[in-house]
């Protein structure tokens, strides 16, 4: 018996197994000679892209520069044949370059093999954490990172990188580890040694890097400046006058790897607490930058789906010499541009990559590291986002808040806690707005034929001395009680004769056992002052919520506020409707008016 209940209970959870780790099932039989003549153009342009910017990406992580491509070719395969998205493309970016060389230099020397393998422990890491996240089905968690934690924690790690790389663009001296403060220090305090070669270098690159961004953008600008930078450095003389040289790349395939896992309990709880960060900020990336392109290629993205897909990249990637990845804007940006019409376009810009390393790696050994932080200073600039900036200090105190914590908890705190910090803040605010409602109180408009229940904040409109009448904008939940609570309690204060409440409930989208609880105290209260407390117009949903937990049992509840209204006006007090002189609801007009009142 137990056996055959299990039975549907295992073949369902194979059936959702395959049906998350066979997504190509569904565009596959899309794939014709058009599709592939469009994919395979795209691919080769996405590989002419990633080849400065992998090498560069690898330099901000702490790794030997082949990684930056290694990590382009393995992980960008498996994210595009797992995930949800026709154009995004995976491989190292800068945020997460960033976050991994803050997470392990620490622990070990930035470019040493030990640094390599703790590279690929921190990438397992973090692909487990995003596919427990992606089977669990929290896809919709990324919701609540608010854009503006992103923006902020994005425009403070560019400073970051900038500030990273004034050794290699000055050519001065700087403590490995060294935080933004003592960077800029050391910087100041040696700016009389610097080496004017080495600075050439960097500037010249910088200049036509960004000469071909303004005049010619579509053309592979990164590059061409890169090569202007090599032939600079050797045309002054390179190791005589202290330009260092990236170094001859192998000509080979990403190798298999082997994360390390014999670690002390210090080194785990860094690489776990790092991994998690990693995790999250690369999920953020990545589902963003789907739902971007898809706003244009009017194509659905599944979150959930973007999880597993991130999460087997960066899984499968750890074992062939990839460090961590998520979804490049670039890069997905370019391949959109480029006429890409399946995941195909990522396949074919990962070969394409593989056969440029294969062919081209001998003449990195002319490639200067000067040249390559000119390009990283554009790499930075290009990753601030000063539009949406000046639009976030526009909108508000709140969002200002967001926006300048994280940025300066990425400046001034380690860069994996900054990231909980623009969170947590995010979610903090965010908890606080669903638990302080509006809380609406309505009166009859005679200006208008249907006389409508309007906000009286908005026109001042009579109310019924016996009756108020409230609209609810938002939910009823444990976490907004307090909230109600000290609205009913203000009430009973500055109108006790107002003993009659009719809450209007088209405007809540849910309410739990906490609101339940608190309406039916309400209730208990409003009786023992010889008044009522009353519920119209609900959510087929929350009435039906409402009714499960109990509420309708204590409460009454009607469909429509006119329903309500007639049932509040039998039990107003007699003596002084007689007495009112507002005469507001149409049921005013069946009680006669006392002489010498005024109408």
């Amino acid at each position: 018996m137990v056996i055959s209940e299990l039975r549907p209970l295992f073949f369902n959870m194979i059936a959702q197994l395959y049906t998350l780790f066979t997504p190509f099932r569904l565009w596959l039989p899309q794939v014709n000679k058009n599709t592939l003549q469009a994919d395979i153009i795209a691919g080769i342009t996405g590989a002419i892209i990633v080849l400065p910017q992998g090498v560069a990406f690898a330099m901000i992580a702490g790794m030997p520069p082949e990684y930056g491509l290694y990590t382009a070719i393995i992980p960008a395969i498996v994210a595009a044949m797992l995930g949800s998205s026709h154009h995004l493309i995976s491989g190292p970016t800068t945020a997460i370059s960033i976050v991994v060389f803050s997470t392990l230099s620490p622990i070990a020397k930035p470019g040493s093999m030990d640094f390599v393998q703790l590279a690929f422990t921190l990438t397992l890491i973090a692909g487990i954490f995003q596919m427990i996240l992606g089977l669990a089905r929290l896809g919709t968690l990324i919701n609540f990172v608010s854009h503006t934690v992103v923006v902020g924690f994005t425009a403070g790690a560019a400073l970051l990188i900038a500030a990273k790389q004034m050794k290699n663009f000055f050519g001065i001296p700087v403590p490995d580890g060294a935080s933004f403060l003592e960077i800029w220090i050391a910087v100041i305090e040696q700016i009389s040694q610097v080496n004017l070669y080495v600075m050439a270098v960097a500037i010249i690159t910088l200049g036509v890097a960004v000469g071909f961004k303004i005049y010619q953008p579509k053309w592979p600008g990164m590059l061409i400046a890169m090569i202007v930078g090599s032939i600079c450095a050797v045309w002054f003389g390179a190791e005589a006058h202290g330009i260092k040289l990236v170094g001859e790349l192998p000509a080979q395939l990403p190798p298999l790897s082997l994360p390390k896992v014999d670690l002390s309990a210090e080194h785990w709880h860094s690489l776990v607490s790092g991994g998690l960060a990693v995790a999250m900020l690369g999920l953020v990336e990545a589902v963003s930058i789907a739902r971007s392109v898809a706003s244009r290629s009017q194509q659905r993205i599944d979150g959930n789906q973007e999880f597993i897909g991130q999460g087997m990249a960066n899984v499968i990637g750890a074992f062939f010499s990839s460090y961590a990845s998520s979804g490049s804007f670039t890069r997905t940006g370019v391949n959109y541009t480029a006429g890409a019409k399946t995941p195909m376009a990522a396949v074919f810009a990962a070969l394409s990559l593989a056969l440029i390393l294969l062919l081209i790696a001998p003449l990195t050994a002319y490639l200067p590291i000067p040249a390559m932080a000119g390009i990283l200073l554009l790499v930075a600039y290009n990753l601030i986002d000063f539009k949406h900036i000046q639009k976030i200090i526009q909108s508000g105190n709140t969002e200002r808040a967001v926006l300048f914590t994280t940025f300066f908890s990425t400046l001034f705190l380690d860069l994996e806690f900054s990231i909980y910090v623009g969170v947590m803040l995010s979610l903090g605010l965010y908890l606080r707005r669903t638990s302080r409602p509006s809380i609406i109180t309505l009166a009859p408009d005679w200006d208008e034929i249907s006389h409508p229940l309007t906000n009286t904040a908005k026109k001042p409109l009579t109310e019924c001395p016996q009756v108020r009448i409230i609209r609810l904008d938002g939910s009823l939940f444990f976490g907004s009680i307090a909230q109600m609570g000290e609205f009913f309690t203000q009430h009973s204060k500055e109108r006790p004769e107002q003993n009659h409440l009719l809450l209007i409930g088209n405007a809540m989208n849910f309410i739990d056992l906490a609101g339940v609880e608190f309406l039916e105290q309400e209730a208990h209260r409003s009786k023992i002052t010889g008044g009522g407390l009353y519920l119209a117009n609900f959510k087929t949903k929350v009435a039906q919520e409402a009714r499960d937990l109990g509420l309708m049992q204590h409460v009454e509840h009607f469909d429509h506020k006119s329903e309500g209204i007639q049932k509040i006006f039998i039990g107003l007090n007699r003596d002084i409707c007689r007495k009112c002189s507002k005469r507001i609801f149409f049921e005013c007009e069946s009680i006669p008016q006392e002489a010498g009142v005024a109408k």
